[in-house]
């Protein structure tokens, strides 16, 4: 489409850009964050971008709008990360039980507040063979700015869902769920019995209190990283990461079918009761 020129920062056509999130549309920064979600079939309302950025996404079919960078950073309130914005339609929200049903190896965040966090999980989920995240409502939306960027558009891969109870989901497909959580019970990571199962979760708590007692009590096991010289935590996107890498190792488990986004995605309303 024809590439419009902002000049004026009350400019209606881009006022999209200038809130949040909203129940129908976020905002995706940066090409490499933008193009994962394109192909993945997010659909795209408008794009505001520097002149090369805007050039190079013409050929997306939704307005695209450019602005001298002062004027970007001016109506935006901060300087675009490689100088592209896309405001996008929010995709169907995932089904927990068609998640869990299909996979074998998932992630759960409990309280994870900062969108950072949540985006480097995401990332480090993909990257490590993980078959979906699940959260509870109180987690940073994944579809946040800062969490797409920190997940370099993994979020759009990697299927999740918003679950009121996840243990109990996972559960209900013979999960082992694996709390990370620092108990005087807790196993070592890598205790060779704790991936000696078909399928597996591990539950991650808030960077700041953890996982919730009622949490780690309805999972079946409770596990730490080892550490040295008085060190008693991680961050919790590190702390994931080497939970996760540890689940990728092989161990006598059936193989089951690759899991895709595209398979477990479908309007729900994830605040029913557990059954």
């Amino acid at each position: 489409m024809a590439i419009e020129v902002i000049r004026d920062l009350n400019d209606p056509r881009v006022s999209m850009f200038t809130g949040g999130l909203s129940d129908d549309l976020f905002i995706a920064e940066s090409p490499a964050v933008i193009e994962k979600a394109l192909n993945a079939g997010v659909v795209p309302r408008a794009m505001l971008a520097e002149r090369a950025q805007a050039e190079r996404f013409a050929h997306v079919s939704c307005p695209v709008y450019t602005a001298e960078r002062d004027v970007l950073a001016a109506l935006t309130g901060y300087h675009l990360t490689r100088g592209v914005l896309c405001a996008m339609e929010r995709p169907a929200m995932c089904d927990a039980d068609a998640i869990c049903a299909q996979g074998r190896r998932i992630g759960v965040l409990e309280h994870i507040a900062d969108p950072a966090n949540v985006g480097a999980i995401f990332r480090c989920a993909a990257a490590l063979g993980m078959d979906g995240v699940l959260l509870t409502g109180n987690c940073a939306d994944p579809l946040y700015r800062k969490a797409t960027r920190a997940a370099m558009g993994t979020t759009f891969i990697l299927p999740w869902a918003v679950c009121a109870y996840p243990i109990q989901v996972l559960h209900r497909h013979g999960y082992f769920a694996i709390a990370m959580a620092l108990r005087s019970d807790a196993m070592d990571i890598g205790d060779p019995s704790l991936i000696a199962h078909q399928r597996i979760a591990i539950a991650l708590g808030n960077e700041g209190f953890g996982l919730s007692d009622a949490v780690i009590d309805q999972c079946d096991a409770t596990a730490i990283i080892p550490m040295h010289n008085n060190v008693d935590s991680l961050n919790v996107a590190t702390s994931a990461s080497i939970a996760f890498y540890r689940l990728s190792m092989p161990a006598a488990t059936a193989v089951l079918p690759t899991v895709s986004a595209a398979s477990c995605c479908r309007a729900i309303n994830d605040e029913s009761a557990p059954p």
